[in-house]
């Protein structure tokens, strides 16, 4: 069975000689699937023996189909620029390729989420399972999921043990450019389900998502960065509950500061 490797890029010199380093001592084919980098990306990337694809983005879903429909090998192993393979993973991912059962159509993997230069183990970050190996032509990126993609599988899927290690968010604007994409994207999802932002939300959304974050899923284990981070996502909680009310046809007055 052959494994082939792809990252999708943009932009990320920064990341992609680390990443890949990380993965190409047990992949058969290395794939970058860039959209436009504007840095040394793609040089980079080629330097490391990757084949380097090109596809302008429309979104991730559809690119990551795109990428699994121009790869080489019968199993799929995506990894993120800012991801790291361990050995004992590697290592892992050949077994399973090598030796599963027909049935089974893919694996998902955990993260370690590295935020602000530690590692989160509780606040909701982990453990954090993605949907990461696939049979080619067993599976397919849900077109309807822009981010956070989920696959639709056609067989059974296992998780591996050994993590992937992810360097999520290094600053603080990192992490609000990220968020406020996610929120905006959350909060048109929410409209076109009928849900609608109630009065009430506007305190009890960021509260109930604070109280989740910080003592339901034990963010105060992670220290100073737990109660940040709940903070942070009880913030984002109120801005998601903004950008619905506006929606709605009903402005408070006054742009969101974001």
């Amino acid at each position: 069975m052959t494994l082939s490797i792809i990252i999708l890029t943009r932009d990320e010199e920064r990341h992609i000689r680390d990443c890949l380093a990380s993965v190409r001592d047990f992949a058969d084919e290395l794939l970058v699937f860039d959209s436009g980098s504007l840095d040394r990306t793609v040089e980079i990337a080629r330097e490391m023996g990757a084949r380097v694809e090109a596809r302008p983005f429309d979104d991730f879903a559809k690119q990551r189909n795109a990428a699994i429909a121009a790869a080489h090998g019968d199993w799929i192993f995506f990894i993120d620029a800012d991801e790291r393979a361990t050995k004992a993973l590697g290592q892992e991912i050949r077994f399973v390729v090598e030796n599963c059962p027909s049935s089974v159509a893919g694996f998902w993997i955990a993260r370690r989420n590295v935020i602000f230069g530690k590692e989160i183990k509780y606040t909701g970050w982990s453990p954090d399972y993605q949907p990461r190996i696939l049979r080619k032509g067993r599976g397919r990126f849900d077109p309807t999921r822009e981010v956070h993609e989920l696959i639709v599988w056609d067989g059974e899927t296992r998780n591996l043990r050994e993590p992937l290690i992810h360097f999520n968010y290094d600053t603080l604007a990192q992490f609000r450019r990220r968020n406020i994409n996610y929120t905006r994207y959350e909060a048109r999802i929410w409209f076109e389900a009928g849900k609608r932002a109630r009065w009430r939300g506007l305190i009890g959304q960021p509260l109930r998502e604070f109280w989740r974050r910080y003592i339901i899923l034990s963010g105060w284990k992670d220290g100073a960065h737990g109660l940040l981070l709940s903070v942070l996502m009880a913030y984002y909680a109120l801005v998601r509950w903004k950008m619905l009310r506006r929606m709605q046809g009903q402005p408070l007055g006054g742009r969101i500061s974001l």
